[in-house]
């Protein structure tokens, strides 16, 4: 049994997931197909290629990860296919996929062009369904990556804020809100435990320390701790922390160390 995942801005209300399920099951019927999150905010490129990233590489090799934010679906952007040595990564070349690349070793990267794996007719509005799906559905049963279209020599690269080290610390910004209100920094949780106590600045303000769980403080009080996804996030003890401390994506904070 293969498996394939899913990465969407399609939420659930609407027909969309069903449908997309639907065409690879059509095709490849033993396939498992693991929802990451359909919940993207719309359009959010940055947003989807974040999700994937932080999880793709906990699925088994030979996975075919499909991600679909696509704001310029029926556009110039061209549709790729990539085989990596662990996974195959499925999706429109927007950057969506590229962090979750820079993770892994590429074999192959092909820009879907052979109609005899899409849907027909192809919607304009609706690539997921018609493209991605059914590539993803046929990479699941065995079709070779080379079927699918030509090869290319690279990728759009999304534009991705990197931290910066200062001589007392490290500035980064906040580039992922999760549902619980928790403000994931870009920066990695490698290398902080060492470093002594830690805390935390949004501008010249303090917001909290660094500790490792989030009921290390009290109900209420923001902590920061080492996150799940590899990078530091700011959080509150039971509560919002983006609500709580007027945290937004792209917030420049700053980590001290004393």
């Amino acid at each position: 049994m293969q498996l394939i995942t899913l990465t969407t801005d399609f939420g659930t209300r609407d027909w969309f997931v069903g449908t997309t399920k639907g065409v690879i099951l059509g095709i490849a019927p033993r396939a498992a197909i693991v929802d990451i999150t359909h919940e993207i905010p719309a359009g959010d490129i940055r947003a989807g290629a974040f999700a994937l990233a932080a999880a793709c590489r906990f699925f088994p090799k030979g996975t075919v990860h499909v991600a679909v934010v696509d704001p310029g679906v029926g556009g110039a952007r061209k549709a790729i296919a990539v085989q990596t040595a662990n996974y195959f990564f499925v999706g429109p070349d927007n950057g969506v996929l590229s962090p979750a690349l820079a993770q892994e070793k590429i074999k192959s990267v092909r820009r879907l062009e052979n109609t005899d794996y899409f849907l027909q007719p192809v919607s304009h509005t609706f690539h997921g369904r018609d493209i991605f799906a059914p590539v993803a559905a046929h990479l699941c049963r065995g079709t070779s990556v080379r079927k699918l279209g030509p090869a290319q020599k690279d990728f759009i690269l999304l534009s991705w804020p990197q931290p910066h080290l200062q001589p007392n610390g490290i500035k980064g910004e906040v580039v992922f809100i999760d549902r619980f209100g928790n403000a994931i920094t870009n920066i990695e949780n490698i290398g902080l435990n060492p470093l002594g106590r830690l805390e935390v600045f949004l501008g010249h303000k303090r917001l909290c320390s660094v500790r490792t769980f989030y009921q290390s403080v009290r109900v209420g009080q923001a902590v920061a701790v080492p996150g799940s996804s590899g990078f530091l996030e700011i959080a509150v003890n039971g509560g919002n922390a983006a609500r709580r401390l007027g945290l937004k994506i792209g917030d420049r904070v700053s980590i001290r160390w004393h």
